[in-house]
Formats: C-alpha cells, sequence, structure tokens
C-alpha cells in the first residue's frame, strides 16, 4: 500500500492548516430549518466506486481484475448504476487471447457488457486504459512503455472507436494507472507523456471523424504531488499532473479531467496545504488557467480508501465498521475541498491471485481459501446504501466537530439525515502536519525537530511538559492543542457522542426509519430499519442521538400518507333513499334580531401561512 510515514518531515507540510480549531463538548447540538435553502446533492456524495477485484478468474474470457459477477450484480440491484464507475481495461491481457479470436471476442464482451450496464444506467465509465501488449513494448512485461507508438496509437483508437463512435458508450478516457509506481510503469517521465501524446493524438482523429466529443484525462498519480521521477511536497510544480498540463498545453493535446489517487486515513486528506499556503484542487486549478485550458475541468479522485501500513488491515475486515464510519467523513471533506467526482477503491477484495498478492480494499469479500466462492458485503458496503438513500438536495448547515459529522438532505416527500462518529486515532499528528506550514522558518525547523524524536510521545501522553521547551508561543499553541485531541481521541474511542437533533419547519405527520451500521456489524449486516415510528411535526421534534464510536446513523423521514375518505356507492346510495322514511319538511320560521342583539365582532388576526415545503 502506499502509505506515508507520518513523522516524516515531507508529509509534515503535506495537509492543509486551519488555526481555529472545532468545539467538542460533551453533548454536541444541531438546529436545522427544513425550509431553508438547499443546493443540489453534489455527486461527490453519490455512491461511485471502481468496480476492480477478486485478482483472479479461473475462466480466461472474464476480466481478471474485475469484481465476480455476483458482486457486481448485488450493487447494480441494490444501487444501480447511475452515478461514476471505473473499469481497469487491460490491454495487455486482451493481446493475450489473440491467437484464440473467439475466447478474445469472449472477453471483449464481458467487458462491454459492464460497460453497457452502466450506460443503460445513466451512469457513466471512467475506463482505465494500462498494459502493453507483447511485441509492443521496449521491454518484454505488461508494465513496459510502448515502444511502438504508432501501433499503440492504432490499437487504442480501434478501443475508443469501437466502445464510443460505434457503440456511442459514454466512457472517460483514463490514460494508464499509477504510472508513478514501478509496480505499474517501468518507463520514465517522457515515456508516459509520450503514451498519453498518442493516446490524445487518437482521441484527436476520432472527435473530427465521429463528430463527437470523447473525454480524455489522467494522469492517475498515486498522489496529487508524486512524479514518476522522485518528488515531494515541497515542489508541487514538479508534480506528473503540472507536467501533463503543459505538455498538452505545448502539443495542443487534449485534457478533460484531470484523476489522482488519494489513500489515508485521515478523513481531511483532500484539505492538504502546500508551501504556497493552497490546498492542491485551488493550485492545480491555476495551473490549468495559467496553460489556458477551462480551470473548471473535473478533479477526480479515482482511488480512495481507508489505509494503513499493510495491505490487509483488520479496519477494512473483520472490524469495518471503522473504514465504513470513514467514508461519510472523508466525501463530506472533499466536497468542503471542491473535488468534483470520485471513486471508492474497490468493490471487492483481492485474493487468491497467481502473485499472492491479498488486499482487502473491497467492500465485498469472499472466502480467499475458495477463489470462485460466492461474494458477502462488509459493513462499509451499507454505508453506500445508506448514501444512495440521500435525498436530491442538500442542507449546509452542519455540526463543527473534529470526529463527528452530518449531512442533511431533502427530497420532494422525504428528508434524511446521515450521522457519522469516526475517530482518526492520528487526529494529534495530522493537526499538526496541517497547521505547521503557518510557521515561519525557525518555529518551523524547532517543532520539526521535536516531531522527529521521541519527545513528541512524551508529550502527548503528558509526560513532557511543553512549558519546559524552548519554542516560541506559536508553536507550543499548537502543540497544546495536539495533546487535546490526543485525549480526545483515547475519550471517545471508547465514549459514544450525544447529539441534541431539533428540526422545524413541517407540520405534517412523518414516518422514521433508522438505519444503523455500527461494532455489531461485521460481515453479512442485513440493511434494513428498526421499527417505524410516527413523528408529528406540528408538535417539533426534539431527539437526543447517542452516537457510538466508528458508527454510520441514517434517519429517513418519510411523509404519512393519509387513509382515503370512504365514498358510499351509488346503489348504497339509493337504498338508502328508499328505505328511510322522508322527513316532514316544516315550513321555515324567520326570526327578527334587533339592531342592539346584535353581539360586537371583532376582527381576528389573520395567521401567517407555513412556508410551503417541498
Amino acid at each position: 500500500m502506499r502509505y506515508r510515514v507520518l513523522l516524516s518531515v515531507i508529509f509534515l507540510l503535506f495537509f492543509l492548516g486551519n488555526p481555529c480549531f472545532a468545539q467538542n463538548p460533551d453533548e454536541l447540538e444541531y438546529n436545522l430549518d427544513l425550509n431553508s435553502p438547499t443546493v443540489s446533492l453534489p455527486k461527490i456524495y453519490k455512491p461511485s466506486i471502481d468496480l476492480s477485484g477478486r485478482g483472479s478468474h479461473h475462466d480466461m474470457t472474464v476480466p481478471q481484475t474485475l469484481a465476480a459477477k455476483d458482486a457486481l450484480a448485488s450493487w447494480q440491484a441494490d444501487l444501480g448504476f447511475g452515478n461514476f464507475y471505473r473499469i481497469q481495461y487491460n490491454l495487455w491481457e486482451i493481446q493475450q487471447l489473440a491467437r484464440d479470436k473467439p475466447a478474445q471476442e469472449k472477453l471483449l464482451a464481458n467487458y462491454e457488457e459492464v460497460i453497457k450496464k452502466i450506460n443503460d444506467g445513466g451512469g457513466t465509465v471512467i475506463l482505465d486504459l494500462f498494459g502493453t501488449p507483447y511485441g509492443l513494448g521496449r521491454v518484454l512485461d505488461k508494465n513496459s512503455p510502448p515502444h511502438n507508438l504508432k501501433a499503440y496509437k492504432e490499437l487504442v483508437k480501434n478501443t475508443i472507436r469501437k466502445l464510443s463512435c460505434e457503440q456511442k458508450y459514454n466512457i472517460w478516457y483514463e490514460v494508464w494507472n499509477a504510472p508513478d509506481q514501478g509496480d505499474f510503469f517501468l518507463g520514465e517521465r517522457s515515456e508516459y507523456l509520450n503514451l498519453y501524446r498518442a493516446a490524445a493524438e487518437a482521441v484527436k482523429e476520432l472527435r473530427q471523424e465521429a463528430k463527437i466529443h470523447i473525454p480524455l484525462g489522467g494522469p492517475s498519480v498515486t498522489s496529487w504531488f508524486r512524479n514518476i521521477e522522485p518528488n515531494n511536497i515541497l515542489f508541487p510544480e514538479r508534480s506528473l499532473i503540472y507536467e501533463l498540463i503543459k505538455y498538452c498545453y505545448s502539443y495542443r493535446l487534449p485534457l478533460d479531467f484531470i484523476s489522482w489517487h488519494a489513500y489515508s486515513s485521515d478523513p481531511q486528506e483532500e484539505k492538504q496545504d502546500t508551501i504556497y499556503n493552497k490546498p492542491p484542487a485551488q493550485l492545480i486549478r491555476e495551473w490549468l488557467s495559467y496553460f489556458h485550458f477551462d480551470n473548471n475541468i473535473p478533479l477526480v479522485i479515482d482511488e480512495w480508501n481507508f489505509d494503513g501500513p499493510a495491505n490487509i488491515l483488520s479496519e477494512r475486515g473483520k472490524s469495518a465498521y471503522i473504514s465504513a464510519s470513514y467514508i461519510p467523513a472523508r466525501l463530506k471533506n472533499m466536497y468542503e475541498a471542491k473535488i468534483d467526482y470520485q471513486a471508492y477503491f474497490c468493490l471487492e477484495d483481492f485474493g487468491g491471485n497467481k502473485a499472492g498478492a491479498n488486499r482487502n480494499l473491497g467492500i465485498n469479500s469472499f472466502d480467499i481459501a475458495h477463489p470462485d466462492s460466492k461474494s458477502y458485503p462488509k459493513a462499509n458496503y451499507n454505508v453506500f446504501r445508506m448514501l444512495g438513500l440521500l435525498g436530491q438536495d442538500l442542507f449546509a448547515a452542519g455540526i463543527n466537530d473534529e470526529f463527528t459529522g452530518i449531512i442533511s438532505t431533502k427530497s420532494p416527500d422525504y428528508f434524511a439525515l446521515l450521522i457519522y462518529n469516526y475517530i482518526d486515532q492520528q487526529a494529534a499528528m495530522n493537526y499538526l502536519s496541517r497547521n505547521i506550514v503557518y510557521l515561519n522558518s525557525a518555529e518551523r525547523k524547532a517543532a520539526l525537530n521535536i516531531i522527529k524524536s521521541d519527545r513528541m510521545e512524551k508529550i502527548l501522553s503528558g509526560q513532557l511538559d511543553i512549558a519546559t521547551l524552548r519554542l516560541s508561543a506559536k508553536p507550543k499553541g499548537m502543540l497544546g492543542r495536539a495533546i487535546e485531541l490526543n485525549n480526545l481521541v483515547k475519550r471517545f474511542s471508547k465514549d459514544s457522542r450525544k447529539i441534541k437533533i431539533s428540526l422545524k419547519g413541517l407540520k405534517d405527520t412523518y414516518v422514521l426509519a433508522k438505519y444503523t451500521v455500527d461494532n455489531n456489524c461485521s460481515r453479512d449486516c442485513e440493511f434494513k430499519p428498526s421499527a417505524d415510528k410516527d413523528i408529528d411535526f406540528s408538535q417539533g421534534y426534539i431527539e437526543t442521538v447517542e452516537a457510538s464510536p466508528y458508527s454510520v446513523q441514517l434517519f429517513v423521514f418519510k411523509k404519512k400518507l393519509q387513509p382515503p375518505l370512504a365514498v358510499p356507492s351509488a346503489a348504497s346510495v339509493s337504498e338508502s333513499q328508499t328505505a328511510a322514511p322522508q322527513p316532514e319538511v316544516k315550513p321555515e320560521v324567520k326570526l327578527e334580531v334587533k339592531p342592539e342583539d346584535k353581539p360586537e365582532v371583532k376582527p381576528v388576526p389573520k395567521e401567517e401561512k407555513s412556508a410551503e415545503t417541498k
């Protein structure tokens, strides 16, 4: 896994800082007027995923790194294919079956079957083109850069022509995957750029040929600042993203989106700061403007997940409720950092492959000892089902807290609140990482000397008093806040958070359905609400919710339908009229009322009408 050591100098300069501290009272309060303004639910919140997984299928006509069919079918049944879905399209694997045309055609058909399902569901495919076919590489390896760029261009062109020009599928093409990693690309920076140029020229020709727009982008590096050649956060302009933007400008090549990976356990990963005191999204958009590109092209995090120092993590396995609570926390920060789209990695675990590489990154798993066994969902699968139940519009109201948050949405006949409680075990160190850029050079040097030493652990545990350190007030204040956060992590990793929720603005009766993912869920957790109950909003709604550590709760309030009034049939009315005796009609008697007998009538103030809701 692409894991960055938290105590390194480079990593400490990596994150966005904000000197304002979140409040962490014993009881949080959340007040929402359900008539307050909203925005359309950003697509960043909608369930999107890389469909990779399994890593091995006995049938060679099935894409080897695509999740098993039963996992794909379950997602389609539960969530549909209406958003963004990434597929890794292995050109080397396809070429391996060149001598068996029926098998090759079946493999291509299996890829296309999934692409068609996504398009039929209204979704968009991000098709990652990678793998150099036999005979086209500089060396005999699927990760080799192509030396025959003309042949490579024709191969890419034929692939895109069939899928986009003939079949008319909605596909964004991504050039390669993780080219900064030797396990995925064996070339140099110039070779990647030449590879991109070959694909880009193919796309330009097809656009002219078919008169349609075909999106192309990349570079899908493992972190936004990474390059094929060694680089770190101190030199963001050396990133492959910057190089690609400049290269496309120089050769007038299409660049329709920027993509990169972002694995971390820090939910605020996207709020990174740079030496320019600008987060990555802002910096990348400034690069685009400088080179005369549309600075509003999509920024896509095409792979992300809860990460740590190993391929197999309990937080993604038997304790998957931890990574489940991480998902909404991360998405909320992505939205606030102005990232456009994302694809979680991935649909299914990897295991049982020839390389012997096991990774429990998926939201589904299977029996590794039996690679053909049926998949089963983990706890984090149900969080995506929760995201699928969010409303079509988003409220701005939230909670200012380090660990707990609420995503509030509504639709015409219901509204939904998603409450998460994710405690970042590295919150203290991540806080220092995000804020150290605000120190001057002398303060930063002194602080880093402490952070890199064994004194940091003693400071966080209370064994070393920061008053004894030779530091100025600002770094001491930062260390003091880090101690606070470390203590809060210890406390809230064990104690539940109480949230007083107050909702107003409605008059009707709603039915409340509540879904929960917590430490009682590990695998095959049933996704159904607890017992429904009626909520009369004319009386207001106030409730104190307890959010246990690493839990996610979804409250769905659906407007209660009133039973229709009973209307008597024409036959029953006729029968009652003939059977019942007719009353005697007496003459009307008029009473004369004198003016002095009339009661005085005072004007009644009009009641204010309640605001209409959708």
